[in-house]
């Protein structure tokens, strides 16, 4: 539409009823133009030039990007439909043909639900009956859709989340659901929960080796506490196994979230190192003295791939490569290398054991060196110190198990491990403050498996260096160790059936895949740079025009 030298530019659709309404307009302005009026006899300026408003009943989210449909909005002083900016979560978008209000209180979960090929091709055929409402609330939901499904960048992870595990959404941030409602258990429940069988499988191990070792011989401890423990590992081992291939089932968008997540993705070991603690701690009455090769292959198997992929993407210099990356969970998909080698000496495979100390202890050089040297030009770690932390002693305490396993000597490389993580230990302990002030979480359950491991390593180095210190060392080490594990499994149990604040929303699998900043210019303005004349040059214009005709009907 052309009004002398000005240029105005739609980018909205019409609907109908607009198309209604701008008829009537100009006929009306048809009718008035029949009629003599001296105020068009003398030259006309621009901006005495009287349009008819615009109605825009579509807008663009200027923080989405996405078409909002009949959404929130308010209106101005003069009557233009204003988009609301709540700053609330995806959920506000009426992608179910609801008003915002609605949805946000509903909440659209089945965005996260898992979806087979068939029927995200069929979703895509628009049906003939459909209105162009619902076309339009389709295209909104199948854009939202895409949104979850397409994988976010690593760098995302640490623009939108903080906290030590990256598990809480900064202020600034949005989210695809909604906040203030609570969330169904299975998006709730994060891959991190084996953290619980970590501590709880290697406990069994400590027990057995208090049991059975010289050192700790005349304390006399059962067999049976070591039966009891395993047994409890493997039932909380089968239960959030269970619960998580549930999960897997119904939610697979979430898992891909939490799988390309900077620090869980080292979890997804997890499950198979406590498989592998749960095979070398075994009781000695219910296994044999020799393990069948093919648990080690069962067990192995999957860590192995992960860390072709894990590794792969850090030597690749990409988006994931280590510098960005890096966090002490990291440690976690090192640490399989080690368990991996002490579990293929228990089953007779000295080589296969050696093949992965090498190569777990040279990519643990790597991390350490990188968390150490925090270089300015990687993404910031939080600043907050978590119980996650406690990995940089774990994984030096299993290299040096797996050492002295393969060569059936605790000798001088294996304790200089042993001392690199003795070392990191008491560097932790000393600093109390770095793990308080923070609510009680799964992620508690990772004090126990470095210290456990810690312990482990100290009777073996009281075996090989026998004496009062040593002796000593094991045992406070030990105790601390079990300490620890029961107040969390009391805390768990707790805060999982009596006050069911165990597992909160998980909002980190929930960010968006762009940054939707405030502090951005807004759409509109940014889109004018480049027209002829901008929205707000015209609107400007059209209220200056209205004023001076009004005035002058005064007159």
């Amino acid at each position: 539409m052309n009004v002398g030298n000005n240029h105005l530019v739609d980018i909205n659709e019409v609907l109908h009823e607009e198309e209604e309404d701008h008829k009537e307009e100009n006929s009306n302005i048809s009718m008035n133009a029949d009629k003599p009026d001296t105020r068009f006899n003398r030259p006309m300026k621009n901006r005495e030039i009287k349009r008819p408003p615009r109605k825009f009943s579509r807008q663009v989210s200027l923080e989405t990007g996405f078409s909002v449909l009949n959404g929130e909005t308010s209106k101005d002083k003069n009557g233009r439909k204003i988009l609301g900016r709540s700053g609330n979560s995806f959920g506000g978008f009426g992608v179910n043909g609801t008003n915002g209000i609605e949805a946000r209180n509903k909440g659209d979960f089945n965005m996260f639900r898992t979806k087979s090929t068939i029927a995200r091709q069929s979703s895509k055929i628009p049906l003939r009956k459909e209105s162009g409402i619902e076309l339009q609330n389709n295209n909104v939901k199948e854009g939202l859709n895409d949104h979850v499904k397409k994988s976010v960048p690593a760098g995302r992870y640490f623009d939108a989340l903080t906290g030590p595990e990256l598990d809480q959404v900064k202020d600034s941030e949005d989210i695809l659901l909604p906040k203030d409602e609570k969330w169904p258990f299975l998006l709730r429940f994060p891959i991190g929960c084996f953290g619980i069988c970590l501590g709880l499988s290697s406990q069994a191990i400590l027990w057995r080796s208090l049991a059975l070792s010289p050192v700790t011989k005349f304390l006399h401890v059962p067999l049976f506490i070591n039966f009891a423990v395993w047994l409890l590992a493997v039932g909380v081992l089968v239960a959030v196994f269970i619960t998580y291939m549930f999960k897997c089932a119904l939610y697979f968008e979430a898992i891909k979230r939490e799988y390309f997540h900077p620090v869980r993705v080292n979890f997804f070991c997890a499950p198979w190192i406590v498989c592998m603690f749960l095979a070398i701690g075994a009781p000695p009455k219910t296994a044999p003295g020799t393990l069948h090769p093919a648990i080690w292959c069962v067990f192995m198997a999957p860590i192995f791939f992960l860390n072709l992929k894990i590794y792969g993407q850090w030597l690749s210099g990409g988006k994931r490569r280590l510098c960005k990356v890096a966090n002490p969970s990291s440690h976690l998909s090192v640490i399989g290398n080690f368990v991996g080698a002490i579990l293929a000496a228990k089953v007779g495979w000295k080589e296969p054991g050696k093949f992965l100390w090498s190569i777990g202890f040279a990519h643990y050089l790597v991390v350490f060196v990188t968390l150490y040297q925090r270089l300015p030009t990687s993404e910031a770690l939080p600043k907050e110190l978590h119980p996650v932390y406690s990995m940089f002693i774990a994984t030096p305490a299993a290299a040096s198990l797996a050492w002295g396993a393969i060569y059936d000597e605790f000798d001088g490389l294996a304790r200089t491990c042993y001392f690199i993580s003795l070392f990191l230990y008491l560097s932790l302990v000393v600093r109390p403050n770095f793990f308080t002030g923070f609510r009680f979480s799964v992620a508690w359950w990772s004090y126990t498996f470095p210290m456990t491991t810690v312990s482990i390593a100290t009777i073996k180095y009281a075996e090989e260096v026998p004496s009062f210190i040593t002796k000593a060392l094991a045992l406070a080490l030990s105790f601390m160790s079990t300490t620890m594990v029961c107040i969390l499994f009391v805390s768990t149990l707790l805060h999982a059936f009596v006050w069911k604040t165990l597992f909160p929303n998980d909002l980190a699998i929930a960010i968006t895949k762009k940054r939707n900043s405030k502090d951005r210019k807004p759409l509109m303005k940014r889109w004018t740079k480049h027209s002829p004349l901008s929205f707000v040059t015209s609107i400007g214009k059209h209220n200056s025009g209205d004023k001076e005709c009004a005035s002058e009907e005064e007159k």
